[in-house]
């Protein structure tokens, strides 16, 4: 899986996205639940694209995304795998300490699972307009984590977003192949989330932060 520079266009952005995580989630499982910290990060920068295509609302989204991500990829050099910056983190007690390797994949989680959050959304819905199923995966996901100054400025962003017909033609799919691979991330992501999460809760660390 090649990583994904900055600007790089990539002709089926959904087709990248779902083939990286059905391969992560592979080699996870292959792995006995080990996932390498360099190929988890060069499938989650195939994530970013999505961002770019929602526009304005989620400028910070990306922002953030990216700016984390690139602090696990700096973290590989010296951290094998997700475990890794666990242990690291709980060692010297900067789990949640900003700037962090564990906090930077905490919010690079909350990346993946709100892009989850979102293609459940749009496949429930026929609703040409994406504000409605932008703002319930907001909701869902990051929201309760964000700054009442964040929250607001998403939230008017929302009225930015391309039509669910611009969105498409940016991916350059039709509503019936961006289903099948929506569902293909859907069911890759979710166990990779989940072994996140587990990573934190099996040493007693919360997630509410």
């Amino acid at each position: 899986m090649p990583e994904m520079e900055e600007g790089e266009d990539i002709e089926q952005p959904l087709t990248a996205i779902a083939e990286a995580f059905e391969e992560l989630s592979k080699w996870m499982k292959k792995e006995a639940y080990h996932i390498h910290l360099d190929t988890f990060c060069e499938a989650a920068s195939l994530i970013s694209v999505l961002f770019r295509c929602l526009g304005l609302a989620f400028k910070f989204a990306e922002l953030e995304y990216t700016a984390k991500l690139q602090g696990l990829l700096e973290a590989s050099k010296t951290c094998p795998t997700l475990e890794d910056i666990l242990e690291l983190d709980v060692a010297s007690d900067t789990v949640k300490t900003s700037g962090s390797y564990s906090r930077n994949l905490r919010r690079v989680r909350q990346g993946l699972d709100l892009v989850r959050a979102i293609f459940e959304q749009l496949l429930s819905t026929d609703d040409t307009s994406l504000k409605e199923v932008a703002s319930t995966a907001y909701g869902q996901v990051c929201a309760p984590y964000h700054t009442w100054a964040v929250r607001t400025a998403v939230y008017a962003g929302m009225y930015t977003l391309p039509s669910r017909e611009q969105l498409l033609m940016k991916l350059n799919e039709t509503e019936q192949s961006a289903e099948k691979k929506m569902k293909r991330y859907i069911a890759a992501s979710l166990p990779i989330v989940e072994y996140i999460d587990k990573l934190y809760l099996s040493r007693n660390i919360t997630l509410d932060w």
